[in-house]
């Protein structure tokens, strides 16, 4: 299956919990490919111990069958680089995430 999931929250339970059912999709043999829009580009910066973000994000980015991108206006709006835990993405990689994916989740 091809999952396609979208963070627009830097809620750190919420944001965990999506990282961990993409890790788990993952772990299945499923494509993952994660957007962050909005505050969701912020997602990294919530991570805590007792929902530890980072942690799954290292996860997550260790597959080849795992893609993340974040909105390069969310990242302008916010004065936020791209980096590899979020790389700039555009709209038209938000579009191709909801045409290509055989389900999309939104958090």
């Amino acid at each position: 299956m091809k999952l396609g999931i979208i963070l627009s929250t830097k809620n750190e339970e919420t944001n965990w919990n999506a990282l961990r059912l993409a890790n788990l999709a993952l772990s299945k043999g499923d494509t993952v490919s994660i957007f962050l829009i909005s505050e969701g580009v912020e997602y990294q910066l919530a991570s805590s111990p007792k929902f530890n973000i980072k942690e799954q994000v290292e996860k997550f980015l260790a597959s080849d069958k795992a893609k993340v991108l974040a909105c390069g206006t969310c990242l302008a709006i916010r004065k936020q680089e791209s980096n590899e835990k979020c790389p700039e993405g555009k709209l038209e990689d938000f579009y191709n995430l909801v045409a290509e994916n055989d389900k999309v989740l939104t958090f």
